[in-house]
Order: C-alpha cells, then sequence, then structure tokens
C-alpha cells in the first residue's frame, strides 16, 4: 500500500511539473486596419477624347509600377476618360480600353499593389465635340448609372481595386446643391445593384475642395446623407497648398503664402467633417513643386497630420509624360525628385 501512495505522489508531483511549464495562451493583436498612401499615374486621361491611343494619351507602364512599388507607395490612383471607357452612352464598354484598364490592374495586382479607377470627367461627359454637365438633356443621370454599373460588372472580381473614384473633381453644378448628390445617389444605387462589397468613393463638389466640407449646407457638406446599402462609402477632398488652392504654384513660395502649415489648414476642415460624421475619408490629390524645399516641409507636415487622423490619399502626380511639370514625382534620367523623399516615408501603417 505504501509503494502504491508513493507510485500516486510521483505522477501528482509529474503532472503539477508539467502545468507549471505550460506557455499562456497569448491573446490576439487587436484587428487593424491597413491604411495606405500613393500616388496618382497619369496618362489615360490625356488628350482629345478622340485622340489616338499612343498618341494622344497613354497608360502608365510597368516600369513605374516597379518604381512605386520600390518606394514603399501600395496605392495607385488611376485617371481615365468615361467617352473612351464607354464612347456611346448606355452602350457595352469599350473592348479595347476596358482591355488596357484590366491588364493594368492585373499588372497592379502581380505587385501586391492596390488602384482605383478614377473617371476623370470633372462633371461632365462630351458629347459632339462639347462638354456637357451631367443631368442635362444631353447627358442624362441615368446615363452615368448605367456607366458605373457596367463598370462594376467588369471589375468587382478584381480583388485589388481599391475604391471606384467614381468622377473627379466635380464643380458648378446645377441647380446646386441638389444636383451632385443625385447624380452620386444615383451610382451608388447602380454600383450595388451589382456589387456590393467595393468601397465607392465620392469627390466633393467645388472641385473636390476640402474647405467645402466644412460649410453647413454646402454641396459638399450634404454628401453626408448619402445612402449606401453597404456603408462602404469614402468620401474624396483635393488640397493644394498655394494662394489660389488650384496647385498651380505660379509664383514663389512667399508671394503664394506659403507656410509650414498651409497644408494642415487646408485639410482641416475636410477632417473635422469626417470626424464629426463618422466617415471614412481620402485626399486624393495634392502635391508641391521642387523648386523651393519649404514645400516639402509643408508636404510633411500635411501628410503627418492625414496619418494621425487615419486619412490616407495619392499624390499629384506620377505619369509618363508629364515632361517638366513641377509637382510631377516621376523619376527624370534614372534620378528621384524632391518630393519622392517626402512621400515614401508615408507608405502604410495600421489604423484602429
Amino acid at each position: 500500500m505504501k509503494h502504491i501512495l508513493l507510485i500516486v505522489i510521483a505522477v501528482m508531483t509529474l503532472s503539477c511539473s508539467k502545468v507549471k511549464k505550460v506557455t499562456p495562451v497569448e491573446l490576439p493583436e487587436p484587428k487593424l486596419n491597413p491604411v495606405f498612401f500613393g500616388v496618382n499615374l497619369a496618362g489615360a486621361e490625356f488628350g482629345l477624347v478622340t485622340g489616338a491611343y499612343g498618341a494622344a494619351y497613354v497608360y502608365p507602364n510597368n516600369a513605374e509600377l516597379d518604381y512605386y512599388k520600390s518606394k514603399g507607395l501600395k496605392m495607385i490612383r488611376l485617371p481615365f476618360r468615361w467617352e473612351r471607357m464607354q464612347p456611346e452612352m448606355n452602350a457595352e464598354l469599350n473592348s479595347a480600353e476596358l482591355s488596357r484598364l484590366m491588364a493594368f490592374a492585373d499588372a497592379a495586382k502581380e505587385r501586391g499593389l492596390f488602384i482605383i479607377p478614377d473617371c476623370h470627367n470633372f462633371g461632365r461627359r462630351t458629347v459632339g465635340g462639347t462638354g456637357y454637365l451631367i443631368g442635362s438633356a444631353q447627358v442624362p443621370i441615368a446615363a452615368f448609372r448605367d456607366f458605373w454599373t457596367k463598370m462594376a460588372i467588369a471589375f468587382k472580381s478584381r480583388t485589388n481595386i481599391w475604391a471606384y473614384d467614381i468622377m473627379n473633381e466635380p464643380h458648378d453644378m446645377l441647380p446646386a446643391p441638389a444636383r451632385w448628390f443625385d447624380i452620386a445617389q444615383e451610382a451608388i444605387y447602380g454600383i450595388r445593384s451589382v456589387d456590393v462589397t467595393g468601397n465607392i468613393m465620392i469627390s466633393g463638389d467645388a472641385w473636390s475642395g476640402a474647405p467645402n466640407y466644412g460649410v453647413p449646407g454646402s454641396t459638399s457638406e450634404i454628401l453626408k446623407n448619402l445612402i449606401d446599402p453597404s456603408n462602404k462609402l469614402v468620401y474624396q477632398a483635393h488640397v493644394y497648398f498655394d494662394n489660389d488652392a488650384s496647385g498651380s504654384y505660379d509664383a514663389t513660395y512667399d508671394t503664394e503664402g506659403g507656410t509650414p502649415t498651409k497644408g494642415v489648414e487646408r485639410v482641416k476642415p475636410f477632417v473635422d467633417w469626417l470626424n464629426a460624421n463618422n466617415k471614412k475619408g481620402f485626399v486624393g490629390e495634392y502635391g508641391v513643386p521642387a523648386n523651393d524645399a519649404r514645400w516639402l516641409v509643408t508636404l510633411d507636415n500635411f501628410l503627418a497630420y492625414l496619418k494621425a487622423n487615419c486619412v490616407n490619399g495619392t499624390y499629384w502626380a506620377g505619369g509618363p509624360w508629364w515632361g517638366t511639370y513641377p509637382l510631377s514625382i516621376e523619376p527624370a534620367a534614372g534620378a528621384d525628385k524632391p518630393q519622392i523623399e517626402v512621400v515614401k516615408r508615408y507608405p502604410e501603417y495600421n489604423c484602429l
């Protein structure tokens, strides 16, 4: 009996020692949402809408994707023209143009990059050589809804489409303030009829200017009332730091009223609006020239402010045909532009 008792005690002792050696189970990290910064790659929106591919306009090439990926940038906003993608309203999408955009999306996916197809039409469409507002007799709202419904059908299976950017910089959309709201709402309904999971990006009216979001009853402020059955809207603003916020930068830093905090001051109404209304935001365009290093400080402070407020964005711009455009960050003769040294500091981060 004593022998059996000693065996039992030994087994219990061994069991206790095993329990003490078990490593505690670690709690999982809180789930975070990755936020990507990036660049606009222009070219597909260039030229007259009747111009030929390769002569009037061009899509960015794979070397450009490789370059911006090497800088840690994972988001590409790709401007294109509605008239090229759908030459006749309410007709099928143009197969050649669609193939170009799909090939670009696939090349980006191979590199782990996200893209934002951006209808770069400023709230208008060219008909017979003349630009008409969406909502006019020449360009019915229903035609715009039809276009984005067909675009969503074409791209909904591509997992690296970060958002459908339904319209770049709408402006002077009459009658104000409801017209752009009504147009955007119809595009949302069209997309959601075929794709319930993709993000939909809504540009502010008045050239997507950030301050317009902070004006009660303005054409951008009322966009908070848009209905999305999937609750996946992303609101977009554009911010430049020169005196008229146009991005022209046609004078010196001092004459333009440049300051280290000018970008923060310009975007703050938009960020405050997002926070007050619990909305997700994106700054689709911002940029500075390289002719004065003080602009780089303004850009750095601006991007730090966006990051602190969980708002991402894309620099304007890269692309193969910019030439001497002062805001371009496309490398020249193999040399980096000064602006890229700031932009690459803000590639990706996690946001609760």
